[in-house]
């Protein structure tokens, strides 16, 4: 280093302009002394491998639009075990199940803590619900009555009358377009049925869409924050700010509606998109769930216990598609050791089930669709037994939903698959465009149309 900044100087000097040459030796100078600072902190502290960095911003540069996609390109090049800096925030990348494994068994506490970023202080009032919340007592106690309360099994299942009201009226909407022979937008007939399952569940009201199958949910709040101003609920307690209810009502709620509606619909979107992209699979599946319902006009719930191959292509779809394929954010509450590598305090820790699930070592032929994979397979499961499919999170910080995510997943998904045969429309032999978005949750990038026909019961 010593010699390529003799070199430079020696050729700055017979240059005309000094001003700007002293300029940009000094630039050229500090980043040559951050990086060898960089490298002499890491080798004497033992932290994980990273890649070069710029000043400031860090390795901000390297994400790219799709996050887990670049992180799984450099995990690839510098290890399972990544450090970089975002900006100001030092981040820990876990892109290997064994260190998922490791994490779980022996640092679950010190990697209990969420990193409260701004904007998760922003939408999720000052992160005090129980998806950001910091791990300690009073998050315990949220996420116990959260489970026995809202997500309990029996509580799942009282709800059922609420997804088929909302799946036959789906199933009529999809009727009337096979009476027209036109194909539907199945990304948006799914989002608005989903959103309306889970605002029915947690709101007692139907979730009202727009033209794009989206509205916000504050909307449906403040429906019902009239509703109690007509009461005359103002007039008992004046010293509320109604304004700041709302807000807060809405802030805590949002992270069940994401994980309510936002995974059920992604996830059906991108099973058909698969299934569309391999028509044996959608015959071998059909198959088995007409066999199972055997005629009846509708499927029953106990019907679903027994779709096991159906299991497997949500389980495959999930591991090829994870809807939020970073997790969400940790913090390390203290420094830990992990593989030999020192892990500071305060660093946010993204785990990426994305590489985790397309990684070699653990499936064969990672990046191909093939649900028999799972068949007779009990180490995979949704709750990530095994760590090598974690589409919900692992260990303490695990998603709570998982059951009623899975329960209207598998509900939607089997009516859609029973009662219709599904054909790209104006097919010619090319592959539906599986390019992603990425959002809350990874989204097909385009909208998935197909075309149903209805499917005659004898």
């Amino acid at each position: 280093m010593e010699l390529v900044l003799s070199s430079i100087l020696e050729k700055l000097q017979h240059q005309p302009n000094s001003s700007t040459l002293s300029t940009i030796c000094f630039i050229i100078i500090s980043i040559l002394c951050i990086l060898r600072f960089t490298r002499r902190n890491n080798k004497f502290n033992n932290l994980p491998p990273s890649p070069p960095k710029l000043p400031l911003i860090g390795n901000l540069h390297q994400l790219g639009t799709l996050p887990h996609q670049s992180l799984k390109a450099l995990s690839h090049k510098y290890g399972p075990l990544l450090l970089l800096q975002l900006g100001q925030t030092q981040a820990l990348v876990v892109s290997s199940s064994d260190l998922v494994e490791e994490i779980v068994k022996t640092h679950d506490v010190a990697f209990s803590n969420r990193a409260n970023t701004k904007a998760s202080k922003v939408f999720f009032y000052q992160c005090k619900e129980i998806g950001f919340a910091p791990y300690g007592e009073e998050w315990r106690r949220k996420r116990k009555l959260c489970v026995l309360e809202l997500l309990s099994t029996n509580r799942v299942k009282s709800f059922q009358p609420i997804r088929e009201n909302e799946v036959l009226m789906m199933i009529n909407s999809i009727h009337e377009a096979c009476t027209k022979g036109s194909s539907v937008n199945l990304s948006k007939m799914i989002a608005a049925t989903s959103m309306n399952i889970s605002s029915r569940c947690i709101f007692g009201l139907r979730f009202e869409t727009s033209d794009d199958g989206r509205k916000s949910i504050v909307e449906v709040v403040r429906k019902m924050m009239t509703q109690l101003s007509k009461l005359g609920v103002g007039d008992l307690f004046p010293s509320l700010d109604w304004v700041d209810v709302l807000t807060g009502f809405t802030s805590r709620l949002k992270d069940m509606f994401v994980a309510g509606s936002d995974t059920v619909s992604t996830t059906i979107e991108w099973v058909f998109a698969e299934l569309a992209n391999n028509p044996k699979t959608m015959k071998k599946i059909q198959e088995e769930v007409r066999r199972i319902v055997g005629g009846k006009s509708m499927i029953e719930e106990n019907d679903l216990n027994q779709m096991k191959y159906m299991k497997c292509v949500i389980k495959e779809t999930l591991r090829l598609h994870p809807p939020g394929p970073l997790l969400i954010p940790r913090e390390t509450a203290n420094s830990v050791e992990i593989k030999g590598y020192h892990i500071p305090k305060k660093v946010t820790v993204y785990i990426n089930s994305y590489a985790i699930h397309r990684d070699p070592k653990l499936w064969d032929n990672a990046e191909e669709f093939i649900p028999e994979r799972f068949e007779g397979n009990q180490q995979a499961d949704y709750k990530g037994i095994g760590f090598q499919l974690i589409p919900f999170g692992i260990g303490r910080r695990a998603c709570p939903g998982v059951s009623f995510a899975v329960a209207s997943l598998e509900y939607v998904m089997a009516n859609l698959l029973y009662l219709f045969d599904w054909k790209v429309p104006n097919n010619n032999g090319a592959l539906i465009d599986m390019s992603e978005l990425s959002g809350l949750t990874i989204s097909k990038k385009h909208p998935l149309y197909l075309e149903p026909m209805p499917y005659l019961i004898c």
